[in-house]
């Protein structure tokens, strides 16, 4: 009966010109139990192995029309066929046929007349290596399969400890890393680079007036109007604690941030989330703080966070629900770099 883990046995192909050789060869190792095939010429030999690829070949040299030596060099050109061992058996015992018969991919060579007992162990022999072969291959192809799983597992890791599970935008430490990317581009494209800070107002007085679940909902809505507002990919929005939110802006100096701070006003409006308790507005708003700066090599990224962090104080002084531009910062750019590494020692 056929069991499903029955393991087959192996196929050899065995090609040679003389039938004698043949019907030798194939009583010999069908009765230890081997599948045999036959092939009397190498064409016929090079369609078969194609069609039906054994696990081991015994092929003869000399033969008429197509010799071994080919038959085997254009098994061996086949990413099909190449590796399939390929024992040569040849009535030369001459040195220079076997050194041929190994340069073309041989794996061994046995000289006529053979005994069948060398024969078998031969064959025993590389049908062994080439089952280790497979093993070997099955395993480094499931190792292969590990490896891209963990691959896959650590940048899905990578991902979360970059989000902010609450917002689902980028959390701090994300900010942290991508504000130092940028602020080295800046330096070396000596192009400017733009902060916004932003504050949601009122925000204690909405928790104590809604509950935290409300608040929570809220800081989400409010993280993807932001999103909404940025219209650049290259724009980065980010929680960067509590109810405040950053976004990197490459290449943008004031005049660029200006709209792009009157859309997040306009958006969060729009959200038109209720909030009784503020003093601005009927409805949740935000407070921004926007600055740009040419960064240089004697500076630190804490400079345009300090200016930015400044823009969104004087918003919040002055009733909130607006926006600040720090034109401190685009003054700052334009003093000689004495003046701008003194500057920036007072934010260190």
């Amino acid at each position: 009966m056929f069991s499903p883990y029955t393991v087959p046995q192996p196929v050899i192909l065995v090609v040679d010109d003389s039938a004698d050789n043949l019907a030798l060869l194939s009583g010999m190792l069908d009765e230890q139990g081997y599948e045999v095939r036959q092939s009397l010429n190498g064409p016929i030999t090079l369609k078969a192995v194609e069609l039906a690829p054994p696990d081991l070949i015994l092929l003869d040299i000399r033969m008429p029309g197509m010799d071994g030596y080919t038959v085997c060099q254009q098994l061996k050109t086949n990413p099909k066929t190449k590796d399939i061992p390929v024992i040569f058996i040849s009535a030369s015992d001459e040195a220079f046929d076997k050194v041929k018969a190994f340069s073309v991919g041989g794996c061994d060579y046995i000289t006529k007349p053979f005994k069948l007992v060398e024969v078998l162990a031969r064959v025993q022999n590389h049908l062994k290596i080439r089952q280790l072969q497979q093993e070997l291959q099955s395993r480094n192809i499931y190792l292969e399969s590990l490896v891209k799983k963990l691959e896959k597992a650590n940048d899905h890791l990578e991902k979360l400890s970059r989000l902010d599970p609450l917002t689902q935008i980028g959390n701090r430490l994300h900010f942290n890393d991508c504000m130092e990317q940028e602020w080295h581009r800046a330096i070396r494209e000596q192009q400017p680079l733009g902060l916004i800070l932003c504050d949601v107002d009122y925000f204690k007085k909405y928790n104590d007036t809604y509950g935290h679940l409300e608040g929570d909902r809220c800081l989400y809505q409010v993280a993807q109007g932001l999103k909404t507002a940025v219209l650049r990919a290259t724009d980065l929005v980010c929680r960067y604690g509590g109810e405040e939110f950053a976004i990197i802006l490459p290449n943008t100096d004031t005049k660029g941030g200006k709209p792009i701070c009157q859309r997040i006003i306009e958006q969060i409006q729009q959200l038109q989330i209720p909030h009784r308790r503020s003093s601005v507005s009927p409805y949740v708003s935000i407070s921004v703080g926007f600055a740009s700066i040419i960064p240089q090599s004697n500076l630190k990224s804490d400079l345009l966070i300090s200016l930015s962090d400044q823009a969104l104080y004087q918003a919040k002084y002055q009733g909130k629900n607006g926006f600040v531009l720090d034109v401190s910062a685009l003054e700052l750019c334009k003093k000689n770099r004495k003046q701008i590494l003194s500057n920036s020692k007072a934010y260190q």
